[in-house]
């Protein structure tokens, strides 16, 4: 059993003096697309704040609890959790993130400070901290019954690609899921955010082509949100055309 460290929940506003997260869930008028958009920046914040983390752990840490927010917040009973487990072959080590039917979500990194130089694109080596081979673990939890266990390949170490490979091979279910964090030079966290779009069933080519042709244009979501776009600004932009 991995330890926590302090049993906090990075998204309840009892055991914080930090502003809350904001997540949103929109579906398509017409009923064949649903997405969820968070703005995670105080998540990702507290969790560095207790880790301690390096800027590139900083960053992988911060997408995990993204994604298991996003994923968390479409659970349906109270007692229902969610729990994502990566274990690559990068230095950092296995990472963790519980999450609640709320949105609430923590976590824990087995090795917090990793340095690595930043990636071809100048960018954080999230991929080089967690690894490019590995599994990534998903159990959801609904309070009674055996839990739901699914296991997918690493499939870049990215995590957004890693979750969406996920929903496309355990779940048969076409999705995609983008995530990002920004790391101040004094390793505090500027911004971080995500969003999880779903086809839903009977969707036709038509819905399949606007919603890739929307995906496609969008820009990064952490440079989204440091324009000052909120979550549901985000969910305008995916849904356009609908």
């Amino acid at each position: 059993m991995m330890d926590f460290g302090r049993d906090t929940w990075y998204n309840d506003e009892k055991t914080r003096g930090l502003g809350m997260s904001e997540i949103l869930s929109a579906m398509s008028k017409s009923g064949d697309v649903i997405c969820y958009v968070i703005d995670s920046t105080d998540i990702a914040a507290r969790a560095e704040q207790i880790h301690k983390t390096s800027a590139a752990v900083t960053a992988a840490l911060g997408r995990l609890l993204t994604a298991a927010s996003l994923m968390g917040a479409r659970l349906k009973g109270e007692k229902d959790s969610l729990t994502i487990q990566l274990k690559g072959n990068g230095p950092a080590g296995s990472f963790l993130a519980v999450a609640e039917p709320s949105g609430n979500v923590r976590g824990y990194v087995q090795n917090p400070v990793v340095e690595l130089p930043l990636n071809q694109h100048g960018k954080l080596d999230v991929a080089g901290v967690v690894g490019k081979e590995g599994y990534l673990h998903l159990i959801r939890d609904f309070g009674f019954g055996e839990p739901y266990i699914g296991n997918t390949p690493i499939v870049s170490g990215e995590i957004a690609e890693d979750i969406t490979h996920y929903y496309a091979t355990s779940e048969q279910t076409p999705t995609v899921c983008a995530l990002g964090v920004l790391v101040n030079t004094d390793l505090t966290v500027l911004k971080a955010g995500g969003f999880l779009v779903q086809l839903l069933p009977g969707a036709n080519e038509d819905v399949i082509e606007k919603l890739e042709s929307n995906v496609n244009t969008m820009p990064p979501i952490t440079g989204l949100l440091s324009e000052g776009k909120t979550p549901d600004d985000i969910a305008n932009m995916l849904l356009d055309g609908y």
